[in-house]
This record gives C-alpha cells, structure tokens and sequence, in this order.
C-alpha cells in the first residue's frame, strides 16, 4: 500500500531527489520511498512527543510565594 503522503514528498524533491536517492542508499534503506516514509514517521513521533511535553507544562501549577507576614510593632516604620 503507498502513502500518499510519502509520494508527495517524493514528486517535490525536484532537484533533490539524487541526493536523498543516495542519502537512502547510504542509510542502508533499500528505496526512497522507505526513507521518506521513516523520516515522516520520526517527524510525527518528535511532534506527538513535543505536543505530550507541553501539555504536561500546563498540567503542573505554579504556586504563588507566601506573602511574608508582618510583625506588628510599636512604631509605623517598621
């Protein structure tokens, strides 16, 4: 089944599909649909991870400081 996703990327390249055609090869991958297809899955998993991160930021509260407590004294400076 092809991912039409991945063949998009591929009609895009243009002038870059030599290269990536031999980064893949030297990557080990058997075509440049495999390698394309792996750096899109990466990217969506970097992305879940990264949206995971800032959710959990916002779950955690951020406590306000005690206002530290004045002591009553004789005179109104102080």
């Amino acid at each position: 089944m092809e991912n039409q996703q991945v063949l998009n990327v591929i009609s895009n390249l243009k002038g870059r599909k030599n290269y990536e055609e031999k980064k893949s090869k030297k990557l080990g991958f058997n075509s440049l649909y495999e390698y394309i297809e792996d750096k899109l899955e990466k990217k969506a998993e970097t992305e879940k991870i990264a949206k995971q991160n800032s959710e959990n930021l916002k779950l955690k509260e951020v406590l306000p400081k005690p206002t530290p407590v004045k002591k009553q004294g004789s005179c109104s400076c102080c």
